[in-house]
């Protein structure tokens, strides 16, 4: 049981309230406001210029990408697309910022009014609510060395072009907090605009969670939680804090509003700071950028080239055939998707989905490789899967061959004709075979015959020993039958 819900079934009379804040990196080539390259570097300090380390007299240009790319995710999140928004200076001290301020978006964001639908444990489908999507830069990177008490920056970081998707507190728990990251992420991989990497920052995700009496009409105070990277932590850390404001309330104290941290070696959520107010970063209008003017021609333009999301997908694959769960595997993963597309393409064999997520996955998780790097191909399997059907091989010969093409990437039928593979399937020659085993075996036959049907195995397992396993599994059923009864 998660300790969230453990906790509101022993406090049936509160209620949870989250909403996320989003920060997606996005994959331009350039930064947000100059021409520096947007990419991860080893070289501290590499990929920076003027504009991006905050340099007296520059002036900031916008990447039109950027833009693009906030359309795209505001279309793909049923938001209104603002023809008109503006950037503004956001106040803030920090060392990896170097201006003192960062530019965002404040009161006119490009998009809002959106939503991300998600599936709840129940099958039934949750809207959560988006207020806005705004863009901005990113900062740079404190790096602090813990035996020398130094604290290095690097600017690599700073400019980097970030779309912030906020929702209402319309999440009640952190299954469908997990649930609604998932999605969003998968959403933002399928435009192609964010790589959606946790570890390295390209997704990350700022939690604000409050309690409150059920049927209460004010919302509880708040408390974010900052910088966790993962969707378990995430979780565990809604179940920690919901439980932690619970019991303050209940013990007649109150909630401090404040950001906290996860602590992932303790299971505990600690303070980081004081939560500042809106008023504290002195929001205005940023007087180097002008207005953002987006025309319903532009908007028509974005739509007509967005590609297939996640939800489109799964209905794709439903209508194929497959189950919700195959569905659902293979839309969590792009890569792995794309794989079965293809292969679909050439072969729509039912026995297709069975191979890529027992053999194939099972392949990759022994052998510790990526689908890129795997020397199977859509192209080898679904060959192998039309032996199989066209009754060429058989299942046990087939797995020979899958192992074989795993180790050299060759085409199946090339290793089964090497290898003399072909399933055996001469009638004559397999009624022979039967025959010779019926008599080499007369106690086990007159044992099956006296009730003992376990022996079937047995029979099955003799003949395809005979056969060097190329026996037509079928064909040798149907000889025993004949024979045996």
């Amino acid at each position: 049981m998660k300790k969230t819900d453990f906790i509101l079934e022993h406090y049936p009379s509160y209620e949870v309230n989250i909403g996320i804040e989003v920060h997606v990196q996005l994959t331009t080539n350039s930064k947000i406001f100059c021409s520096s390259p947007n990419n991860i570097s080893d070289q501290p300090n590499s990929n920076i210029c003027h504009i991006c380390t905050g340099q007296p007299g520059v002036l900031p240009v916008l990447n039109k990408e950027v833009v693009h790319c906030a359309i795209k995710a505001g279309l793909a999140t049923n938001c209104i697309i603002a023809p008109l928004s503006t950037f503004a200076r956001k106040h803030y001290f920090y060392p990896d910022l170097p201006k003192n301020y960062q530019i965002t978006q404040s009161d006119k964001p490009i998009c809002s009014e959106g939503k991300v639908v998600i599936r709840l444990e129940d099958g039934s489908l949750k809207p959560i609510r988006i207020t806005r999507i705004h863009m901005e830069e990113d900062a740079g990177k404190n790096i602090h060395v813990a035996n020398t008490n130094e604290s290095f920056i690097d600017l690599n970081r700073a400019g980097t072009p970030l779309l912030e998707i906020v929702t209402y507190p319309d999440i009640s728990s952190a299954y469908e907090a997990r649930e609604y990251l998932k999605s969003l992420r998968l959403i933002v991989q399928y435009l192609g605009i964010c790589s959606g990497n946790m570890e390295e920052g390209a997704f990350r995700a700022d939690t604000n969670i409050s309690v409150r009496k059920k049927g209460a009409q004010e919302l509880g105070t708040k408390c974010e939680l900052k910088n966790i990277n993962s969707f378990k932590f995430i979780s565990d850390a809604i179940e920690y804090e919901t439980g932690r404001q619970i019991e303050l309330l209940e013990s007649g104290q109150s909630v401090q509003q404040e950001t906290r941290l996860w602590n992932t070696k303790k299971g505990i959520t600690e303070t980081m700071r004081l939560k500042e107010e809106a008023a504290d970063y002195r929001y205005f209008d940023d007087p180097d950028l002008p207005l953002i003017i987006i025309s319903q021609e532009e908007i028509d333009a974005v739509k007509m080239n967005l590609p297939e999301l996640p939800s489109e997908k799964y209905e794709q694959l439903l209508a194929q055939g497959l189950s919700a769960y195959e569905a659902d595997i293979l839309v969590q993963d792009l890569e792995l998707s794309a794989f079965y597309e293809k292969a679909h393409k050439l072969t729509t064999s039912k026995q297709l989905i069975n191979w890529i997520l027992r053999d194939l996955m099972g392949l990759l998780k022994s052998t510790k490789t990526s689908l890129a790097e795997s020397r199977i191909t859509p192209f080898n399997l679904a060959e192998l899967i039309e032996l199989i059907e066209k009754g060429t091989v058989n299942t046990r010969t087939a797995q020979e061959i899958f192992i074989e093409m795993a180790s050299t990437g060759r085409d199946s039928h090339i290793i089964m004709q090497e290898k003399g593979l072909q399933q055996m399937d001469n009638l004559d020659e397999l009624e022979q075979i039967i025959k010779q085993i019926i008599a080499e075996n007369q106690e086990s036959v007159t044992a099956y015959k006296a009730g003992k049907e376990k022996l079937w195995g047995f029979f099955v397992g003799q003949a395809m020993q005979k056969t060097k396993g190329k026996g037509n599994p079928q064909t040798i059923n149907e000889l025993l039958k004949k024979f045996l009864n």
